[in-house]
């Protein structure tokens, strides 16, 4: 009882000890002065909110990498990766995750705008999110300038050369407290070469123009993407691809956290977290200052056939589908794992033919093509043609061909692969029953091998056993593990998958283990 009790009283006190208030809880920058409120910048934030995640799952009995992974529950990665970008952001820093494309950059940079803090007081009506205390308060206003919108609101006058952080009444400054979203908060940047310093920057706004008559005031500026980040996340896609000009404007930001529109004679505040991403092909068009600013973090393909599995799982969990006996879904892992093995990846044309999107792929297009041929369970050639559909889709169409070319690669490949893949997953599935349920009787596995080749191809005995008869009892726990294991769907009677995987397990592992073998080897 003393345990548990101390358990709860550590969860209070690492859950933070002031609760949000509910969005739309309006106040004064006085009484926000009052409450203690603290100011810390969005890398502050972040670290916080880190620690005190990992420090919630350390009370819960979860080791250290446990904690770590929790902060990303829709990526797998290496647990030293986790502990890379971990350590990164609790240090303040931006991060750049480069590494071949298709490997899941993107994916785990939107993961981390799920993990930061999205709630803010901000300035009520400020279009940039300003801090109540960056127009009271001295010291914050050096730290994080007001933006000059909020000078002219709140100078004495509306003149800007008049405004004076000291000088504001605190009692005057209405906040909010709101959710960071996009374009509040937070904002997206896909980079090309057609992304010009403006897009970073700002807009003129013409209506605003029309009234104020002045193009380079900024109150007729519509804030640009690194405005829209202010005092959350920017999360720039494919950086290498941005103009150098561009990539200029990028770096103020990072150096000064503040942006200079050309179209305006004032600065901006542009605090934010950057999480950039690179293809290895790109990155020789980072500007060394730029390259400087940020923490490089290698995001490759995993080497370890138990998390890419779960990269497969994750992918499927989020989308309805046929189901798949795991033993053709754990053969198409293989397949692709070997294919990053044995083919080149300097080769643009097919260097995401392996990447994660393929994996993830494949599961869905076996899972089709079984559907439109009317099968009820897909087999091994509904495998087959999913993957040639999913890794032929990823090829990268320069010209007929090369098309072709590139093609028949994979469609040798296949032929070579595939069936080891089948034999190497069917071998596995019948060890780990054999040794976890049957306990390696050999006695039970005859039984229970000679029970599902007599129900294998019998409908009328099959619908028995669906029925409830009381007849194969040494076949049923192999149903119950197979329908329990692999989650199968209510739309598939447990006999039916338990059957299917029987008949996957009868064509390839002809029910023997080899002793010594893992997920990990090499099928040749």
């Amino acid at each position: 009882m003393a345990c548990a009790s101390g358990r709860a009283v550590a969860e209070a006190a690492v859950a933070g000890a002031r609760p949000a208030p509910p969005v739309g809880t309006r106040a004064t920058a006085a009484q926000l002065r009052q409450s203690g409120l603290v100011v810390e910048s969005p890398s502050q934030q972040f670290r916080e909110e880190i620690l005190r995640r990992i420090a919630v799952a350390r009370a819960q009995g979860r080791s250290r990498e446990e904690a770590m992974a929790a902060l990303f529950p829709r990526t797998v990665l290496p647990q030293s990766t986790y502990e890379d970008i971990v350590t990164a952001l609790v240090s303040g820093a931006h991060i750049l995750f480069f590494g071949p494309s298709g490997a899941g950059k993107t994916s785990l940079a939107k993961e981390l705008w799920d993990l930061f803090p999205k709630g803010a007081w901000v300035v009520q009506g400020c279009p940039v999110l300003d801090h109540p205390f960056s127009l009271t308060d001295p010291a914050v206003a050096m730290r994080f300038p007001p933006c000059p919108v909020c000078r002219r609101r709140f100078a004495p006058g509306g003149e800007v050369a008049n405004f004076a952080a000291e000088k504001v009444d605190a009692a005057k400054i209405p906040a909010e407290f709101v959710a960071l979203r996009e374009g509040y908060g937070f904002a997206r940047l896909q980079g090309s070469s057609e992304v010009f310093p403006d897009h970073l920057t700002g807009n003129l706004n013409l209506r605003r123009l029309e009234e104020l008559g002045d193009p380079m005031s900024p109150l007729v500026l519509e804030p640009g993407k690194l405005l829209q980040a202010n005092r959350g996340m920017l999360l720039c896609d494919e950086i290498g691809k941005l103009p150098l000009g561009t990539q200029n404007v990028l770096l103020q930001a990072l150096q000064e956290g503040t942006v200079t529109p050309s179209k305006s004679r004032e600065s901006f505040p542009g605090s934010f977290v950057a999480i950039c991403t690179s293809n290895l092909s790109d990155l020789d068009n980072i500007n060394d200052p730029l390259s400087d600013r940020l923490t490089s973090l290698h995001i490759g393909f995993n080497p370890h056939h138990a998390e890419n599995r779960r990269i497969v799982e994750l992918g499927r969990a989020a989308v309805d589908g046929v189901y798949v006996p795991e033993v053709l879904l754990d053969a198409g892992v293989r397949v692709i794992e070997t294919w990053r093995r044995k083919m080149s990846d300097d080769n643009p044309d097919i260097g995401e033919v392996g990447s994660n999107r393929t994996l993830l792929d494949v599961a869905h297009r076996t899972g089709a093509i079984a559907e439109l041929a009317e099968h009820p369970i897909p087999t091994p050639e509904d495998l087959r043609a999913g993957l040639l559909h999913a890794m032929r889709g990823r090829i990268r169409a320069r010209s007929g061909d090369s098309f072709n070319q590139n093609e028949r690669r994979v469609l040798e490949f296949l032929d070579r692969y595939t069936e080891p893949a089948l034999k190497r997953s069917a071998g596995i599935y019948w060890c780990r029953y054999f040794r976890s349920v049957l306990r390696e009787n050999t006695g039970e596995g005859e039984a229970t091998v000679a029970e599902g080749r007599r129900l294998k191809g019998d409908a009328e005995l099959i619908e028995q056993v669906a029925q409830g008869a009381a007849i194969f009892p040494k076949f049923r726990p192999f149903v119950t593990y197979v329908a329990e294991r692999e989650h199968v769907p209510a739309s598939v009677r447990p006999v039916d998958a338990g059957v299917a995987s029987f008949g996957l397990l009868e064509r390839y592992s002809l029910f023997s283990c080899t002793e010594g073998e893992t997920d990990d080897g090499p099928l040749d």
